[in-house]
């Protein structure tokens, strides 16, 4: 991982929301839908943050039917080398 990668990282994990979801998403997997819910974010908002975690790969998605669910990635968890 390269200095960038690692600050971009820090960036991500640095809002409080994102915090919330990465722990929520530690327990398990959820949809936008959940975690709106859980969190009381409107979806432009949760689907922001995501959009966040996703781009800096500390998290994966799938769609299924209508919904896209999301996880942590698991080499995000794996790695030795995040400082």
């Amino acid at each position: 991982m390269n200095k960038m990668e690692i600050v971009d990282n820090f960036k991500a994990l640095s809002d409080e929301t994102r915090i919330r979801i990465l722990n929520l998403l530690m327990i398990k997997e959820l949809c936008v839908c959940e975690l709106e819910v859980l969190l009381g974010l409107n979806k432009s908002n949760a689907s922001r943050h995501l959009n966040k975690l996703n781009l800096t790969d500390i998290i994966k998605n799938y769609k299924k039917r209508q919904h896209v669910y999301y996880f942590v990635n698991p080499d995000f968890i794996n790695r030795k080398n995040f400082l």
